[in-house]
């Protein structure tokens, strides 16, 4: 970066750049030698790379047969040991539970909270999550925690369904559990991409066994997405639905190849495909190899999935979005509803991500929730954190990305536990862009806003009269998959064999482009000889050169052209989905046509869970006027930071050592039920709460009091000076604490305000209806 750089002036573009170059370089225009000498050593040069090209593609065929033929391909950049073979299990399925073993110089701690990474089964290969020393293993093993992975093998078990992989990995947790003992923590759970929707559901059939849950770039809601930004919600559409999804799973004799999914992958950026990512390689060919090889080697990594597991996903998923409306229900009769899980739910997304966009991934909680106080009487947190650039692989791939949020989120995972329920949004910020930036422990800090529904549907941006669409595309998948069924599956099923769909799966244009370039084609016999022999005497051309400059600009032009060609396709695709599934005789036609259809219907009521709120809040309001200095302190500082913007992991490490001090006894999962307790507590009946403060500080000194108060000005000050709001509550919290002081000493002024906040007047804020008021009520709560 050019710290010098006039900021009034634009940044010159790679285009601009480019220009510059040509502009230098036309200078060798007025010297013949040396417009001749310029055009042969870019003629020597783009043959030396042209060689040495060809190499790194023979060396990738290389590697890719080499993966292929491997027992349990992975591209894992840590040494593992095998704990829990699925293929063993009741219900056996191709996942592995793997102990990730600390590289040389980290060491981590039996009694720190065990850190899972499941791996996201989308066409690709195992490994993707700790593919690097920066990733989401190498964040949480340099943090000290036991980590462990979930992956998987090349080939499904016969006849393994997705609710087996789901319960395989409640299995592997409940492993992971029995190995801690000296931990009351759960293991933090990281889901990505399609691992992602797995674990939630996992979650939501057996809640008492995760801990924090992080889904990064996974789709939780498949019918939602932004006009322009989101194509690949219109595939199936566009193909009649998930009939093809079986079709290819017959032709594959009962097996789906992950190839197929990566072309699709593919397809959204033919730019990057077809084009940009070789001719970087090309352009870049002495430095770029290594880190070219090291990705595709899981790129192509591809692996089969069972029929009826794609099957499952395609209708109940993405054309029939019913894991997001609680409308799965498992063979044994129990209804798969994201509201039962009890764990917080860290969404993290990004709006450079065109395959799972933030309103795939947030759209769920608006399928699920009336709003912000739904989720609090369900007594779920949920946080999420946009990334504002990073691609979908970016998410759990990116250094950078692991170096900064998924250190964060590791970091503050205790925090993220034990945080009262609510919607919540991250933001990040670097040390050196705050005033308070000495004072962090690291050079990020993760701060957390609340949030309310109208601020979620400015990212979410649903939009009532898709749904009818999407809704038409489930019907009309349905109608064709009966009639593929009836007609075609039969006659398919009889004629394919496991020898012909096996070399369907070799002839796949992906799987070829690997293989024709590897030492199994004679013609690539001399490349290795030939590149070696450049490599000795290679001859670099020059930036400046006037032909380098022109490489260049073609090579944008193409790019350009291509991005163009994509946006023209997507735009037409979408334009004619719209008003293929948005006619009124269609949609008449298969049911739906009318207002009286509600097509993304919230979960029911369900009586059983009405009465568990209704005992719940009974139990509370028995435990107002129970307790000690504790609960009266917790009460206080969750009654000041109610009205606080935000707040980050500052305050609760304050408040955590001090109750460790005090109670050396205590571990988090007291910690955070106390926490919990208290903030229903003042949901429930705010006055109340606040009138017992006294009493639960009854029999204590005025010492005590005073280190009560100077405790809870170290703790609000934490994250900086209060606002005139949180001062003034904080100073009638000191005046309800002053009076339980003994009568003979009691004080009659309050101490001054954290950070010296300006003097408010007391919180007038009416509290005679708060019960009233702030009870959360919720019109169709989970079954518990």
């Amino acid at each position: 970066m050019n710290f010098f750089a006039n900021p009034l002036l634009p940044t010159p573009t790679h285009q601009d750049k480019a220009t510059a170059s040509v502009g230098d370089a036309m200078t060798t225009l007025f010297d013949p030698f040396g417009f001749g000498r310029a055009a042969f050593d870019y003629w020597r040069d783009s043959v030396e790379r042209s060689v040495l090209y060809l190499d790194v593609m023979r060396e990738r065929g290389n590697q890719y047969l080499a993966h292929m033929e491997q027992t349990k391909p992975s591209v894992l950049g840590f040494d593992t040991e095998v704990l829990v073979d699925g293929r063993t299990l009741p219900q056996p399925t191709n996942y592995e539970l793997l102990r990730v073993i600390p590289p040389e110089g980290i060491e981590t701690d039996p009694a720190s909270r065990p850190f899972v990474v499941v791996d996201p089964r989308a066409g690709h290969g195992p490994g993707i999550g700790g593919f690097k020393p920066d990733s989401e293993l190498g964040v949480a093993l340099k943090a000290g925690h036991p980590c462990y992975f979930i992956g998987f093998l090349p080939f499904p078990e016969p006849g393994q369904t997705v609710e087996d992989v789901v319960e395989s990995e409640v299995a592997f947790l409940r492993h992971v559990i029995e190995r801690h003992p000296e931990t009351s923590e759960k293991p933090m759970v990281v889901g990505n991409c399609q691992a992602g929707w797995q674990i939630m559901m996992a979650a939501a059939l057996e809640p008492e066994v995760f801990g924090p849950i992080l889904i990064a770039g996974a789709p939780l809601s498949y019918w939602a997405g932004e006009h322009g930004k989101a194509p690949m919600r219109y595939s199936g559409g566009m193909t009649g639905g998930s009939w093809i999804t079986a079709m290819t799973s017959d032709l594959g004799n009962g097996l789906f190849d992950g190839a197929w999914l990566v072309q699709n992958f593919e397809r959204l950026n033919p730019a990057n495909t077809y084009w940009k990512k070789q001719y970087h390689l090309f352009a870049n060919i002495d430095t770029e190899s290594n880190r070219y090889l090291e990705f595709e080697r899981w790129w192509g990594g591809h692996v089969v999935l069972g029929g009826e597991e794609i099957q499952y996903i395609v209708d109940n998923l993405f054309v029939g979005n019913r894991l997001s409306t609680a409308q799965l229900v498992t063979r044994d009769g129990r209804r798969i509803d994201l509201r039962n899980v009890r764990s917080p739910v860290v969404v993290f997304c990004s709006r450079g991500d065109d395959i799972t966009p933030p309103p795939q991934a947030l759209g769920w909680i608006r399928d699920l929730y009336e709003d912000e106080k739904d989720i609090i009487a369900n007594e779920q947190t949920i946080v999420y954190c946009q990334h504002d650039t990073t691609g979908h692989l970016g998410i759990f791939v990116s250094s950078s990305v692991s170096r900064k949020e998924h250190t964060e989120f590791t970091a503050n995972m205790d925090y993220i536990d034990v945080m009262p329920p609510g919607l919540y949004e991250t933001t990040i910020t670097h040390a050196d862009d705050r005033h308070d930036g000495e004072s962090l422990e690291r050079d990020y800090l993760l701060e957390f806003s609340p949030r309310d529904f109208e601020e979620l549907d400015r990212e979410v941006m649903h939009k009532p009269e898709d749904d009818r669409r999407f809704a038409t595309v489930a019907r009309i998948s349905e109608i064709n998959l009966g009639l593929y069924r009836l007609y075609m599956q039969p006659w398919l099923q009889a004629v394919m064999t496991p020898e012909a769909a096996r070399w369907i799966r070799r002839m796949h244009p992906i799987r070829l482009g690997y293989k024709l370039l590897s030492d199994r084609n004679p013609m690539s016999v001399p490349l290795p000889v030939m590149a070696e022999q450049v490599r000795q005497s290679r001859h670099p051309v020059d930036k400046d050169n006037l032909f380098k400059a022109f490489e260049t600009m073609a090579s944008d032009q193409i790019v350009t052209g291509l991005n163009a060609w994509r946006d023209a396709r997507d735009g037409a695709t979408e334009r004619l989905f719209m008003d293929i599934y948005g006619q009124p005789l269609l949609q008449a036609a298969v049911g739906l046509y009318g207002d009286a259809h509600v097509h993304r219907r919230r979960p029911g009521d369900e009586p059983e869970h009405r009465r568990f709120l209704e005992q719940r809040e009974n139990e509370l309001l028995a435990k107002i006027a129970q307790g000690g200095p504790h609960e009266a302190v917790m009460r206080a500082v969750i009654y000041v930071l109610g009205g606080a913007p935000a707040t980050d992991e500052r305050n609760f490490k304050r408040l955590r050592a001090s109750r460790a001090a005090l109670e050396p006894g205590a571990n988090l999962s007291d910690f955070k039920r106390l926490v919990r307790e208290q903030f229903f507590i003042l949901k429930l009946d705010r006055e109340q709460a606040l009138n017992t403060l006294p009493t639960l500080l009854e029999g204590q000194t005025n010492d005590e009091i005073d280190a009560h108060l100077s405790h809870l000005e170290d703790v609000l000050s934490a994250s900086g000076e209060l606002s005139e709001h949180a001062a003034s509550r904080f100073a009638q919290v000191s005046e309800l604490f002053n009076q339980a002081r003994p009568v003979e000493k009691a004080v009659a002024s309050s101490p001054q305000t954290p950070k010296q906040a300006p003097q408010a007047a007391p919180d007038k804020t009416p509290t005679a209806n708060a019960k009233k008021s702030t009870t959360p009520r919720r019109k169709s709560p989970p079954k518990q």
